[in-house]
């Protein structure tokens, strides 16, 4: 018994254990500091906190967050996501897109991301009070690029449409690992075919925004698998690709396979940029909106 004991403590030690290249900044600075201020005088929930992003104190450093608006309960039960879940979400604020607005208002934004939790519990999952807050940052000064990272509303055409009649610069749908690993690590209600769909109906709808995806290494998946991923998001008319390493963010989530170099990030970055997608961002810490505003957008008018 003791031996099994020691067995265990051995692999939970190897789990933990990170490359130097792993290493994360602890969050410092005046302006990390009045950031931090802002979004907790206006109560406004940030992807940073809630997802336990690495790059929270780099990012808000610079000057740059990304907003999780609709709450914080999500209704999907992804096995590698800390965000809380739950059956139905929180009563809808409706002074929240106004409120969005101040913030980036008071932080002198030039390129602002909206994210959210699923919000399955609403007829439209969310997509009008979605469209609200890209409206409202857009009253501002058109001139402000706004990413709109969604959730896939079911495919639902209606509230896509909503998403892209606010006329959102950038529209980003994560299809999260490639097509062998999702029922390992999605809510059943999401999918590999869904998310390319999705993708695929906002670039319909209005071919002057641009869309992008993002992968998280390390799961297991192939190289193949992550080519073939490529290939498939290209061929849907994406855009701008992020790949990062998956890092578990509690016990509670799935478990770390492989730590990817960043050498080995070069090599895809090298690959998709190869295949045309015209950002490509690689790397350990890279999540779906780090360094988001480095990428220059070229406004097409709707």
């Amino acid at each position: 018994m003791d031996l099994k004991i020691k067995v265990k403590f051995n692999r939970e030690n190897m789990q933990k254990t990170k490359p130097d290249w792993l290493k994360i900044r602890p969050p410092s600075g005046k302006k990390f500091v009045d950031i931090k201020k802002i979004l907790e005088d206006l109560k406004l929930n940030t992807v940073c906190t809630g997802a336990r992003c690495p790059n929270l104190g780099e990012c808000w450093t610079h000057g740059t967050a990304t907003f999780m608006i609709l709450g914080s309960i999500c209704t999907r039960n992804c096995k590698f996501c800390a965000v809380i879940k739950g059956k139905e979400g929180e009563t809808l604020d409706s002074s929240e897109p106004g409120r969005v607005a101040q913030a980036v208002e008071k932080l002198g934004l030039k390129y602002v991301v909206l994210t959210s939790v699923d919000r399955d519990d609403l007829p439209d999952g969310g997509a009008m009070h979605f469209a609200n807050c890209i409206k409202e940052i857009k009253s501002l000064d058109e001139n402000i690029t706004v990413e709109a990272l969604i959730p896939d509303f079911g495919g639902n055409e209606e509230s896509l449409r909503k998403i892209a009649d606010a006329h959102p610069d950038v529209v980003g749908h994560n299809i999260e690992t490639v097509q062998e690993l999702q029922v390992h690590m999605r809510d059943i209600r999401a999918g590999y075919t869904l998310s390319l769909e999705v993708l695929s109906k906002v670039k319909q709808m209005s071919s002057s925004i641009y869309t992008k995806s993002s992968l998280m290494l390390g799961l297991g998946e192939t190289e193949d698998m992550i080519i073939r991923t490529m290939d498939d998001l290209k061929s849907r008319g994406v855009s701008i690709l992020t790949l990062g390493q998956y890092l578990r963010p509690s016990v509670k989530q799935l478990e770390v396979k492989e730590y990817i170099s960043p050498e080995k990030f070069a090599y895809y970055k090298k690959i998709a940029s190869e295949k045309g997608f015209i950002k490509v961002m690689s790397g350990p810490f890279v999540r779906s909106s780090y360094m988001a505003h480095s990428v220059k957008i070229k406004k097409v008018k709707n």
